[in-house]
């Protein structure tokens, strides 16, 4: 007895109570809710798909009828839950699973036998065999149909089976021991199937002529079997309407795994193991949201939209912004709505989107204090929620609105074909889709349809609450912003790529434009965002975002005057430095000149006082030439005295040469110090000290007096500027 039947099956058995159609069947399970009970119905596992119901889903009159018409109660009913319960039942075949019953037909009138006559059993076996060879056991005709013969062992054998659980051993399946050993399957051990199924894999759409050609070009005309002894058996390559059959099996028994290889996207949805109740682990509203963005399925009069979509996991509440593409800017728009709408999220996730994952888009939800979690890449499923939602929301909304282009390419063809060729002949998407709204009327639409519709609808995950039921029982507390114009400015756009900027000496540089920044000293980093509502305003902030440090402005995008507007500057610049270096330079006063090298050679003195140097031993160095230059540095021997003569002629000669000026013919180009000369000086000598090296009192002296005066200060001005160059 068959405990599982499909709509078809049904209809067939005309059971009272119940439509005569297939067609009426299924209306009628849709409207009992039999797919509500989801351990009372199943996909059909054999060929030709389907949905199976189970006969407990069939009203009382319908479900008497069919056990007493189609088994006349040979079957008890708990016998047959039994059977049906086993896990080898799943893959029995229709015809193996009726033989079955028959067998367990048999073996409950062989009980009922065992009871009334109050026989032994094995005497009660063999009256029961000797009724069912006589045809008195009143057993149905599809049951001895099924077993034409019986004998005692067998009737013991099957009890045996029965009591031990195993009542799919009871099962006959005539064609189980010729499936998997055809030619195509066995050939060369099994490398023809595998050959078969990997062109299928690369070429799904190959014929059977196709197949049979490339194992031609593969195998040859001949194939060899090895049979049970060893022995090897040649056969011709098998004709095109074999392979057509073992094609069309394969594609069924292979279906999972065929369909893995050439259509992941169609394993994910229909095969992969995915997790239920993975919404467990959330427990408190706004906890976790997740955003995905989607093309929509409706064209307007400026082109295609974008949808952004966030969805609350704990309530399942949706927000839909539209955009016109999908950017950063959109990210942070959209979760201004739902920020408004809902409070701060404790966590976000999203796909690896450049939009998502864009420096402002992490930037914003850093300033926010949102985690940001990632799914993995090419995984749906791991935000299965917003995916779900988006799905819901193109099959909900999109067929009602007008420009609706369809779902995919094959929806789109359809809508074009109502269209007759010659009405459509040269005319625009906008024309040929009815295409009318615009960008501002589609987001009223999702409005309406994310507030009205879709969270106003009973949830099975939820346990059939709404969303707003959902978020409005929630007893718990949750985050919200109370200054919105703060969070705009979060929103604002930034300056450039990334924002950050160098303080200048004219200002701030942005867009080949010049904003004033009297505030702030130069070589200062600052991260600017730009006022929307104002071009020539801008907002500056430490380069971390966590501290605000006032406005920049550009005269010329504030059309106010650009000479007041510097001159404002210099004077507000002046007493910002004026006031950040009066006490330095009250404190530079109380130093005096001679403090530094007072100070420094002091210092020196003490250092080198407190060093000790150990002596060394030494070798005494020489050379020829050595020896030749310290003939020179020998005293010279006494000359002899002068005779009164020659004394006096040599004070003679050297009083004329004593009055006689030097003859010469260069002319100096400086005479006396120069003030570049001065400063060259100064420099040498703090390049001097800068090294550690030893200097002169005398010099250290002039050194701090010198860098005491105007002199200094106005070349070291020059200098800084313009380098060697100002000394010349």
């Amino acid at each position: 007895m068959k405990l599982w039947l499909t709509a078809s099956e049904i209809a067939d058995l005309a059971l009272p109570g119940l439509p005569r159609t297939k067609r009426n069947v299924n209306a009628l399970a849709e409207a009992a809710g039999w797919a509500d009970r989801k351990s009372l119905w199943r996909k059909r596992r054999h060929a030709g798909g389907g949905i199976e119901y189970h006969l407990d889903l069939l009203p009382p009159d319908a479900r008497k009828a069919y056990v007493d018409c189609f088994v006349s109660d040979a079957v008890p009913m708990a016998a047959a839950a039994a059977a049906e319960a086993e896990p080898a039942a799943a893959g029995l075949r229709d015809d193996a699973a009726e033989a079955r019953d028959a067998r367990l037909a048999i073996l409950a009138a062989a009980d009922r036998i065992f009871e009334t006559a109050k026989l032994p059993r094995q005497h009660a076996d063999l009256l029961t065999i000797a009724d069912y060879q006589s045809g008195r056991l009143g057993l149905p005709e599809w049951v001895r149909a099924e077993v034409p013969k019986l004998t005692l062992r067998t009737l013991q054998r099957w009890r045996a089976a029965a009591k031990a659980g195993r009542t799919a051993a009871l099962a006959v399946d005539r064609g189980a021991a010729r499936r998997g050993c055809g030619v195509l399957e066995q050939a060369n051990d099994g490398q023809v199937r595998v050959y078969c199924l990997a062109l299928i894999v690369s070429r799904p759409h190959l014929s059977a002529d196709h197949v049979r050609a490339m194992l031609r070009e593969r195998f040859g005309d001949t194939l060899t079997l090895s049979k049970a002894g060893g022995s090897i058996r040649t056969v011709p390559l098998p004709p095109i309407r074999t392979i057509q059959d073992a094609l069309k099996r394969w594609k069924s028994s292979e279906k999972v795994a065929l369909t893995a290889l050439t259509n992941p996207d169609a394993f994910k949805s229909r095969y992969k193991l995915s997790g239920s109740h993975t919404d467990r682990t959330v427990t408190r509203l706004n906890e976790v949201w997740q955003i995905d963005a989607s093309p929509m399925d409706a064209l307007c009069v400026d082109g295609r939209h974008s949808v952004y979509l966030a969805i609350d996991v704990f309530s399942r509440r949706v927000v839909v912004y539209v955009s016109r593409t999908p950017r950063a800017e959109a990210v942070g728009l959209m979760l201004r709505r739902a920020l408004l709408a809902w409070g701060v999220p404790e966590r976000i996730k999203t796909d690896n989107g450049s939009d998502f994952t864009a420096k402002a888009s992490e930037r914003l939800l850093a300033n926010l204090g949102i985690e940001r979690e990632l799914s993995p890449a090419f995984t749906p499923e791991a935000k299965a929620f917003v995916e779900r939602v988006i799905g819901t929301f193109q099959r909900d909304l999109g067929p009602l609105l007008p420009g609706f282009i369809g779902h995919s390419v094959v929806d789109r063809k359809v809508i074009e074909a109502r269209k007759a060729f010659a009405d459509r002949l040269g005319e625009t998407d906008a024309r040929a889709f009815c295409v009318t709204l615009t960008g501002a009327e589609l987001q009223a639409y999702c409005d309406g349809w994310a507030e009205n519709r879709y969270q106003h609808r009973p949830h099975a995950s939820l346990d059939g609450v709404t969303p707003y039921a959902a978020a409005a029982a929630y007893a718990g507390r949750t985050r919200r912003i109370e200054d919105m114009r703060a969070l705009d400015l979060l929103l604002a756009p930034v300056a450039g790529r990334d924002g950050l900027r160098i303080v200048g000496k004219q200002g701030l540089r942005i867009d080949r434009s010049i904003y004033l920044t009297p505030h702030l000293m130069p070589d200062t980093q600052v991260f600017v965002r730009m006022d929307p509502c104002d071009l020539g305003r801008a907002f500056l902030f430490a380069p971390d975002g966590g501290q605000y440090l006032g406005e920049a402005v550009c005269p010329d995008v504030l059309g106010v005057d650009p000479v007041a507007a510097v001159a404002h500057a210099k004077r507000a610049q002046k007493e910002m430095i004026d006031t950040a270096t009066a006490e330095i330079r009250k404190e530079a006063k109380r130093i005096k000149p001679r403090d530094f090298a007072d100070t420094i050679l002091r210092q020196a003195a003490e250092a080198s006082g407190k060093l000790v140097a150990f002596p060394r031993p030494t070798d005494v160095h020489t050379t020829p030439a050595l020896e030749a230059a310290a003939e020179v540095s020998k005293p010279a021997l006494p000359r002899a005295a002068l005779e009164p003569a020659e004394r006096t002629l040599m004070t003679e000669i050297e009083a004329d040469l004593s009055s006689v000026p030097p003859v010469t013919n260069v002319q100096p180009l400086r005479r006396g110090d120069t003030p570049q000369l001065r400063f060259r000086r100064a420099l040498d000598l703090r390049a001097r000290i800068d090294r550690g090296e030893a200097i002169e009192t005398a010099d250290a002296l002039w050194l701090g007096g010198y860098e005491a005066g105007p002199e200094h200060r106005s070349f070291q001005d020059l200098y800084d500027d313009f380098g060697e160059a100002a000394l010349n």
